[in-house]
């Protein structure tokens, strides 16, 4: 073999492994174990113990189209005819949203949480950004739904890789009587382009198609197939975004560009001062939960003036 030959397959090879490693990153990340997300919200007070036990709850696991099982926990109200699904970040689990639950049960909604495929207590062999997981939450909706009475309604919210899928979801499937979705990312090509750069120092090419083509031979999609600004279009529903001023893993552009996107129904932006990735509720408890309920309001989903 020619020797420009023989280095130009090594660079392939060495190329196609450092692309492997990305996509290992990427699909398969470190997760949090549950037991630990629960440490780390006490330790934060985010989740106070006692009124965590106090509640009524019901731990509940919902099959997955895909034919493994999502673990939730369920949180009726007394007398709540309406619903918030509420979807957790990437590596973390449904534990990361017991902060929003007071918000919702002040506001009259049975609330139910559950881990995401690939997280938590849940199973799934991988993460796919919102390409498998929309299809999750489409399930959990169902059973979320089933649990009303006649006339009874459900909303969506999730943070990071949970508003991500929110808004996929919302695409498929027009059920959500509302979206809240706190830093989703606008496009999974244009925030991996921006980690490779800040956390690899790697440009986009060759690394970020090499990557995509490894993740639909191994998960069976493409990077580019993930894209909640594409479907934003579709929706009809009320959403609000929520996105930190100060968030520079994904920068708040992702949700204005969102936001333009948007053609049909209710939108709102929310961009809270000071605050970082995942952070708009800690930076200011009070101001993120008046945005919740002016927005809901807004929409005629809650009467004007009270909660109930």
């Amino acid at each position: 073999m020619p020797l420009i030959l023989l280095l130009l397959l090594i660079l392939v090879l060495f190329l196609l492994a450092i692309a492997a490693v990305l996509t290992q990153r990427a699909i398969r990340p470190r997760c949090f174990p549950y037991l630990k997300t629960y440490q780390i919200e006490v330790e934060h007070g985010y989740l106070n113990e006692a009124e965590y036990w106090a509640w009524e709850k019901q731990e509940v696991e919902i099959a997955s189209p895909f034919g493994y099982r999502l673990s939730a926990t369920y949180f009726p109200l007394a007398g709540a005819e309406r619903t918030a699904v509420l979807v957790h970040g990437i590596t973390y689990t449904r534990l990361g949203c017991i902060k929003y639950l007071p918000i919702f049960r002040r506001l009259g909604f049975n609330v139910l949480i559950y881990d995401q495929r690939y997280h938590g207590l849940s199973g799934g062999p991988n993460c796919t950004f919102g390409f498998y997981e929309r299809y999750d939450l489409r399930a959990v909706l169902d059973w979320a739904l089933a649990q009303l009475p006649a006339g009874g309604w459900a909303g969506t919210m999730g943070e990071s890789l949970g508003a991500a899928v929110c808004l996929q979801h919302a695409a498929l499937d027009p059920r959500p009587a509302f979206v809240i979705a706190d830093c989703a990312y606008a496009d999974l090509n244009d925030l991996l382009r921006l980690r490779l750069r800040r956390d690899a120092g790697l440009p986009a090419f060759p690394f970020l198609p090499l990557a995509s083509l490894i993740a639909r031979l191994q998960a069976g999609f493409w990077f580019g197939q993930v894209s909640p600004l594409r479907e934003m279009p579709r929706l009809s529903m009320p959403v609000l975004l929520i996105h930190g001023q100060q968030d520079d893993y994904v920068p708040p552009q992702h949700s204005r560009r969102l936001y333009e996107a948007k053609r049909h129904g209710l939108r709102r932006l929310y961009l809270a001062p000071n605050a970082g990735h995942a952070e708009s509720y800690a930076s200011d408890p009070a101001a993120y939960e008046r945005v919740i309920g002016e927005f809901l309001r807004e929409c005629a989903l809650l009467p004007d003036g009270g909660s109930q």
